[in-house]
């Protein structure tokens, strides 16, 4: 029920999704809408099992609204239905913080994981996991070592990556770089077991296969995720003014038409629609508030391969090989 083309277009992507992929699928939201809304666009609702809630979180709501006041959202009411087994895993367009706050409280973290966290796929030609993509605006060096150590496992599971280079976000190469936060953290990634770690990396070089997992905290993961995508879009529309221009230029795009369709493709945002909450009990991934059907629907499909690929059994491991050799300074066993 939650985000900018809510109930209409989530609909959409799942009924696209299911004629796709096959599976279950449980909608959780205000029934008579959810019907009413599916009747106006033809969509069948008679495949899918439908879950009451009564209220809706909006953008503005407190994150910790999803547990409080509005502990009868469809939200709510999603992430209790995913903890007590009627999912596998959940797929929300809502309010980040609330998605966030409500999996870390109802969901829960995996044992021995300080933070859960968002991983973003970057879409560049060798896609680059970042994380934390707007999670936890505020962290401690220990935290970036786990999001290293659940990047890994999740490059490893998702893209079958045997050894995935781990870089920090930085404003430089150097080891001295950055704030008391980034020098304790380069430390701390550098003594790490089971990962490997390749030193700063500056945002600028991130497109060109620097690294295979990027880890910062939330602030500025997300900063610089959506500078991406607002330079990916400028860059788009650039291209299709370019091409518009003259007869000669309109000529010239039907000669390349196929390869700019793919590079548009391989850039585009929609194609990696969610990104998942790693270091919880179960999967639950975030699509983009503007999702689309398309985006919704590539969301889904990005959950159905995370739930077969095995991630959620690969990061216990990993966090719980690392506890045991007691290569994390700090201690990442603590709750």
């Amino acid at each position: 029920m939650s985000g900018d083309k809510a109930p209409g277009e989530m609909l959409a992507g799942t009924a696209a999704a299911r004629d796709a992929y096959g599976g279950e699928y449980l909608l959780v939201g205000r029934e008579e809408e959810l019907k009413k809304v599916a009747g106006e666009r033809g969509i069948d609702l008679s495949p899918f099992e439908l879950l009451h809630a009564d209220s809706v979180l909006t953008m503005e709501d407190d994150p910790m609204s999803v547990v409080r006041a509005k502990s009868d959202s469809s939200m709510a009411v999603a992430l209790r239905a995913l903890r007590d087994g009627q999912g596998d895993a959940l797929v929300s367009c809502g309010n980040t913080g609330a998605l966030f706050s409500g999996a870390t409280l109802l969901v829960r973290r995996i044992q021995g994981v300080h933070r859960a966290a968002i991983g973003t796929i970057l879409p560049f030609e060798k896609p680059t996991l970042l994380m934390d993509a707007g999670a936890n605006v505020t962290v401690l060096p220990e935290y970036l070592t786990q999001f290293a150590i659940m990047g890994t496992a999740y490059m490893k599971a998702l893209y079958g990556l045997k050894s995935p280079r781990v870089a920090l976000l930085n404003n430089g190469a150097e080891a001295c770089k950055g704030t008391p936060l980034q020098t304790e953290a380069y430390q701390r990634l550098s003594a790490c077991p089971g990962i490997r770690f390749c030193g700063n990396v500056e945002a600028f070089d991130l497109p060109f296969g620097a690294c295979d997992v990027c880890v910062t905290d939330g602030f500025s993961g997300n900063i610089c995720l959506k500078a991406y995508e607002g330079l990916g879009k400028y860059m788009m529309k650039g291209l299709k003014g370019v091409f518009k221009a003259t007869p000669m230029t309109k000529l010239a795009y039907l000669c390349v038409k196929k390869q700019l369709r793919a590079f548009v493709s391989s850039v585009d945002s929609n194609q990696h629609g969610g990104s998942p909450i790693l270091g919880l009990n179960k999967p639950v991934i975030k699509a983009h508030g503007s999702s689309g059907a398309a985006a919704f629907q590539s969301a889904i499909d990005q959950t159905i391969r995370l739930c077969q690929s095995g991630v959620l059994a690969g990061l216990e491991e990993a966090v719980a090989a690392v506890t045991a050799s007691g290569g994390e300074p700090g201690g990442i066993g603590e709750a």
